[in-house]
């Protein structure tokens, strides 16, 4: 059986992301980040998670002003 972890509960997807509670279940009700119930548990796929980190946007530099 493979080892790897391929989902995460929302306390998880929190400490990964760096993000709080409320902004990952904003992100979900939005659709930004697709989130599947086994049970009563909310997880997230390790795929998921990192589609929804790449799709925010990149922080681009201020250029230096005189």
């Amino acid at each position: 059986m493979n080892s790897q972890i391929t989902a995460h509960n929302i306390s998880e997807v929190c400490a990964l992301a760096r993000a709080s509670r409320t902004t990952v279940y904003d992100a979900i009700k939005r659709g930004e980040l697709i989130a599947r119930k086994r049970g009563r548990r909310t997880v997230v796929l390790t795929g998921d998670l990192r589609q929804w980190l790449e799709s925010l946007p990149a922080v681009t530099p201020n250029p230096s002003t005189p």
